[in-house]
């Protein structure tokens, strides 16, 4: 998807499927990770995951910027939002406190960066 084709946060704040299914605790580079593994127990495979996630870009653009990404129980992912309207400090004290867990240029978000997302976006505590 261009970003162009991107959904906004005034976009999300009206698709009620997206708001149910944000996954809140989950880092980037645990979509990434291979679902099955051997390991001396023999065969692991991973939980599936699927809905929502936002992560922190770093290398999209000029600056980091915020996005939301769909990941299916398929394994497929896809971005399908940008969100602009963050103010920009949150977004590097995010990148700051999450620096160990940068994986490919993508940052997970931190408590502050959910919370202004969830007073954004009407979710409810």
């Amino acid at each position: 998807m261009m970003f162009g084709d991107l959904a906004t946060l005034n976009g999300l704040k009206r698709n009620k499927h997206v708001l149910k299914y944000i996954i809140w605790d989950i880092k980037p580079k645990q979509l990434m990770e291979p679902r099955h593994r051997i390991t001396e127990e023999g065969k692991q495979v991973s939980k599936i995951i699927s809905g929502y996630l936002f992560y922190i870009d770093k290398m999209a653009g000029k600056k980091p910027t915020l996005f939301l990404m769909c990941h299916t129980t398929g394994g497929y992912a896809e971005t399908c939002a940008m969100i602009n309207e963050i103010p920009d400090e949150l977004i590097v004290e995010a990148i700051v406190e999450n620096k160990d867990k940068e994986f490919f240029g993508m940052y997970p978000i931190n408590k502050k960066v959910e919370g202004w997302l969830k007073k954004e976006l009407g979710i409810q505590e």
